[in-house]
C-alpha cells in the first residue's frame, strides 16, 4: 500500500506535467495564431487580386496590372492559378507554402521571377482564353518549351516593366 506522501506526488508531477503541456499547447496556439492574423492568411482562400500585394516585394506586379490590358478582363487569379477546383487549392496550398516560407526565412530570388510549374500554368490560362485565336501558332510541332505567349507578349498581364523593354501588347 502507497503511503499518502507517494500518492500526493504522484498527482502533483502528474498535474505539473498537464500544465506544461497546456502551456506549451497555449503558446504554440498562440504564436500560430497570431501568426494567421498577422500575416492575413485567410484573405488568401479569395480570388481578389489586391491580396496578392499582401507581401510588398509584389507591389509592382500589382500597381502594373492595374494598368495593363488584362485589368479589366483577369485577375492574378484567372492568369495564375489552374480553373479546376483541384488544381486551385493544390497550387494556393503549394504556392502559399512556398511564399511563406520565403518571406519568413527572407530565402527567396530578386528580383522574384515565376517558377517553371507556375509558367505551365500561366500559358495553359493563356491558351484557355486566346487559344481560338492562335490555335494555329500553338499547334506548330517542334517549337518546344520556349513557345510560351508570354515570350512575345511579356507585358500584357503586368503593363511595362524595368527591364523587359518592348511594346505593350
Amino acid at each position: 500500500m502507497t503511503s499518502p506522501t507517494t500518492r500526493q506526488r504522484r498527482v502533483t508531477g502528474n498535474a505539473a506535467l498537464l500544465v506544461s503541456a497546456a502551456l506549451l499547447v497555449g503558446m504554440a496556439a498562440g504564436i500560430g495564431g497570431y501568426g494567421l492574423v498577422y500575416a492575413e492568411a485567410f484573405s488568401y482562400m479569395s480570388s481578389d487580386s489586391k491580396v496578392c500585394a499582401n507581401c510588398h516585394i509584389m507591389n509592382s506586379q500589382y500597381d502594373s496590372w492595374q494598368k495593363s490590358s488584362h485589368h479589366a478582363t483577369a485577375g492574378c487569379v484567372d492568369c495564375h492559378l489552374p480553373h479546376d477546383f483541384v488544381g486551385k487549392w493544390t497550387a494556393k496550398a503549394l504556392n502559399g507554402w512556398h511564399h511563406s516560407k520565403g518571406f519568413t526565412l527572407q530565402d527567396f530570388e530578386e528580383p522574384i521571377r515565376i517558377k517553371p510549374g507556375n509558367s505551365r500554368v500561366l500559358q495553359d490560362n493563356c491558351l484557355a482564353c486566346h487559344g481560338a485565336l492562335v490555335h494555329e501558332a500553338a499547334a506548330e510541332t517542334g517549337r518546344g518549351d520556349e513557345f510560351t505567349c508570354v515570350h512575345c507578349h511579356q507585358s500584357v498581364g503586368h503593363g511595362e516593366r524595368a527591364g523587359l523593354g518592348g511594346p505593350r501588347s
